[in-house]
């Protein structure tokens, strides 16, 4: 079996919680470097971790004689130029979503992915949870027959950070660091997801505001679209929204029935046909990335099939950057 030396570029809250103990949990892999801008943080997450190396600069990593796989977990801006770097160095990458900050971005990275041959993955990892599993499933199987429409539903209130002054505000909410605001940081779950299971998104409309003017991103977007098959489909998202109309749900309405579920909270999902109503309650793994990360690395070692590459996650760059007006 092949072992997976990874460096990480990037340490922040993400690798913290979700992925970077994910890396240490899968057979014959392991992490021996990280690297931060902060040779600080860069330090102390490796003393934390036992990583026997740490830089604070990414081509340093990169050029790691004992790094043979990369993990970036940058902001969206530097996801291109890192991946990118690392696959004509030879290494796999493992990119934390969205691929990129735009679309145009996404092509470059599969050009070079293509011409390398070298495998760009994505951490679109709710496609392998059991929870999305699960819901994928009762869609295949036509628990509810055929889906004739959908209907995605976001809305939360503003965070405490959100109130910042504009030098201070999270880099979510800088679109020329994120792509767009909190729209560009959560909706790629929401629109990966439903390609999963419907199929490509082949049309794309948006009409997007600044309702609070907490900020300079879209807080309010409404959106249209239409899977490749043909089945129409809406979204509306609120970031600004009073706490009483907080919601998380996607609707697949079908001809025999409907199906809801979350996307953030995995609130039991919903299937109500003629024969009742079913509320299915499905365990979520607590370093969420893992199932991803195992297929990864098994991809990696000729062990199975991981279908979640850079080609497979750019078609939610091309919609998010529809909806918002970008291309």
């Amino acid at each position: 079996m092949k072992i997976l030396k990874w460096g990480f570029i990037g340490c922040g809250d993400v690798v913290e919680r979700k992925s970077g103990p994910a890396f240490g949990m899968v057979e014959g892999s392991c992490v021996v470097a990280v690297m931060s801008r902060s040779a600080e943080k860069a330090r102390s997450y490796a003393e934390r971790h036992g990583i026997a190396r740490w830089y604070a600069d990414a081509q340093q990593l990169i050029d790691d004689a004992e790094v043979n796989a990369v993990y970036v977990a940058t902001p969206p801006s530097s996801h291109a130029t890192f991946a990118i770097m690392a696959m004509k160095a030879g290494k796999p990458v493992y990119v934390e979503k969205p691929l990129a900050a735009s679309y145009d971005d996404c092509a470059r990275v599969n050009y070079v992915s293509e011409q390398t041959g070298v495998p760009c993955f994505v951490a679109y990892y709710r496609r392998y949870l059991p929870y999305f599993l699960r819901v994928k499933d009762l869609i295949d199987n036509k628990v509810i027959g055929n889906a004739v429409n959908v209907q995605v539903r976001f809305a939360m209130p503003p965070r405490e950070l959100d109130y910042a002054h504009p030098e201070r505000l999270p880099w979510r909410l800088q679109a020329d660091i994120a792509g767009g605001g909190y729209f560009y940081d959560l909706a790629p779950h929401q629109i990966d997801l439903l390609q999963h299971y419907f199929g490509i998104i082949t049309e794309a409309h948006g009409i997007c505001a600044n309702r609070a003017h907490l900020y300079s991103a879209e807080d309010s977007v409404s959106a249209i679209f239409r899977f490749e098959s043909g089945l129409p489909g809406s979204g509306s998202w609120c970031f600004v929204g009073h706490e009483s109309a907080q919601a998380d749900r996607i609707l697949v309405i079908g001809e025999r029935g409907s199906l809801s579920f979350s996307v953030f909270n995995y609130s039991p999902i919903v299937v109500h046909t003629s024969e009742g109503i079913q509320r299915i309650e499905v365990d979520t793994p607590a370093v969420v990335q893992l199932p991803l990360i195992r297929r990864v690395c098994e991809h990696l070692q000729g062990i199975s099939v991981c279908n979640c590459l850079s080609v497979t996650a750019t078609p939610t760059n091309w919609v998010l950057d529809r909806v918002l007006g970008k291309y």
